[in-house]
């Protein structure tokens, strides 16, 4: 099977390296040097001059690579302006200083958004709980007086500036480890969300891409267009298990090195995939593009969907355990995709048939184990070995 170089020599053990002892004299001067330590200042705005500010040219990233995708809808921002109105405390947003008045968003994303769009009459208030006359007005369309109560209030931010340390590395980690023990907002992150944040870089990108890829959105019923309103509906995306779904894609491809659990298994790939290179990364986004268009032309509407024997009919949605089989054993065939694609009618008619068997229930998400998830694996692999060999 193809492997990117760096997978051939990621699963070598690495030596593991000691902790430095240090006396109670070198500890305290650490500690007095400000060595990893965050310098940080905190700031209140009124909310008018807030978002006037926003519209400054470069002065804050809303998004950055560690962020999570949007996942407030209008209900959930209409109660936060509804705060600002009845004088709930609402947290302070967390901001890291780029450089001199350049910011970008670490925590507080969603709270930005909801006030930005409020003021600029994008939102139009709902589903308010104890000022429910409003329902349905924007900013403009509010009595006067309303409108002066919510002015007068103001956000708070806590910025962590950038000379909190001049070493590069050290400035990603403290980002990290800051978005990590920070209080989100009251929402919980995924684990692909954490691993977001805590190994982004250019693998990560990559997960993010292809997980937009029309041929797999499409697949697990992922609106195709970004700027589709359902879009911040669907689960998968929302939470970015779309992206996690690539992510098992390429690290079951190591199946044989499987160990901590299946979300074990994915931090431990994802903490491996910091050190990958931009050939790394474009060698693995071959494979996966190819093995996604390979199963595609196989199974078109019906890609990653199990067969029901009794039924006698597709099943209407995708299973992860049967997505896992398909792509890896396909991955493992990329050299036989044109036999595979003229043998098609037959492969569909043995893919029925896998279904029949006993060991058909690993397909469907039966089985968390190594060996069972190797089974798994090793069914469908079979099964397209025998097809190729007829």
């Amino acid at each position: 099977m193809l492997l990117a170089p760096v997978e051939e020599k990621m699963w070598e053990k690495s030596q593991s390296k000691s902790r430095t002892k240090m006396s109670e004299v070198n500890i305290n001067d650490k500690y007095e040097s400000r060595e990893k330590r965050i310098l940080t200042e905190i700031n209140r705005e009124k909310l008018p001059s807030f978002v006037e500010a926003l519209k400054k040219p470069g002065y804050m990233n809303l998004q950055p690579d560690f962020q999570r995708r949007p996942r407030w809808d209008d209900k959930k921002k209409s109660r936060l302006i509804e705060s600002f109105l009845i004088n709930i405390p609402v947290p302070p947003i967390i901001l890291y200083e780029v450089k001199y008045n350049s910011y970008e968003v670490m925590d507080g994303q969603q709270r930005i958004t909801a006030i930005r769009e409020f003021y600029q009459n994008h939102l139009k208030l709902t589903g308010l709980e104890l000022w429910p006359e409003l329902d349905g007005l924007t900013y403009n369309q509010l009595p006067a007086k309303i409108q002066a109560g919510i002015d007068r209030h103001s956000i708070s931010s806590i910025v962590i500036i950038a000379e909190s340390t001049s070493d590069e590395e050290e400035a990603l980690f403290l980002k990290q480890k800051t978005f990590e023990r920070i209080n989100t907002g009251g929402v919980e992150l995924s684990q692909q969300e954490a691993r977001n944040c805590l190994y982004h870089g250019k693998f990560n990108l990559l997960l993010l891409k292809l997980a937009r890829h029309p041929i797999f959105a499409d697949a697990w019923g992922i609106p195709k267009d970004d700027n589709d309103p359902k879009i911040i509906e669907n689960n998968l995306y929302k939470k970015m298990e779309d992206a996690e779904l690539v992510l098992r894609f390429f690290a079951l491809r190591n199946v044989d090195h499987f160990r901590r659990g299946m979300e074990g298994f994915l931090d431990l790939y994802m903490m491996k995939s910091v050190s990958f290179s931009e050939e790394d990364v474009n060698i693995l986004e071959g494979i996966f593009l190819d093995t996604l268009t390979l199963a595609h032309e196989i199974y078109e509407d019906n890609l990653f969907k199990p067969f029901d024997p009794k039924m006698g009919d597709w099943k209407q949605t995708s299973y992860k355990a049967y997505y896992d089989a398909v792509m890896v054993g396909f991955s493992r065939h990329l050299q036989d995709a044109k036999r595979l694609i003229a043998k098609k009618v037959k492969l569909i008619e043995e893919t029925k048939k896998l279904f029949n068997k006993e060991e058909s229930r690993l397909l469907t998400g039966g089985g968390k184990t190594k060996s069972e998830i190797q089974e798994r694996i090793q069914l469908f692999d079979e099964m397209l070995s025998q097809v190729i060999g007829e």
